[in-house]
């Protein structure tokens, strides 16, 4: 296995389906006893991700002064 480039290198299918490594599957990097050692990072979840992702999307073109109407009943 070689380091492209880009820096970049291919985890096995194996090894990424034994730990759950899917796409988009946040993970680190350390450097443990002179060895790269790279974690799986716990994350809040799908749930969080999605949430994350839509936050601010239904204020989208509204002003400050729409969005405080709006809370002001």
């Amino acid at each position: 296995m070689q380091i492209t480039s880009k820096g970049q290198v291919t985890i096995p299918a194996h090894i990424r389906e034994q730990m759950g490594l899917l796409p988009n599957t946040a993970v680190e990097f350390k450097v443990v006893r002179g060895k790269v050692v790279i974690e799986k990072i716990r994350t809040g979840g799908r749930g969080t991700r999605i949430v994350d992702r839509l936050r601010g999307t239904a204020t989208k073109g509204l002003s400050t002064e729409d969005i405080m109407a709006l809370t002001r009943g």
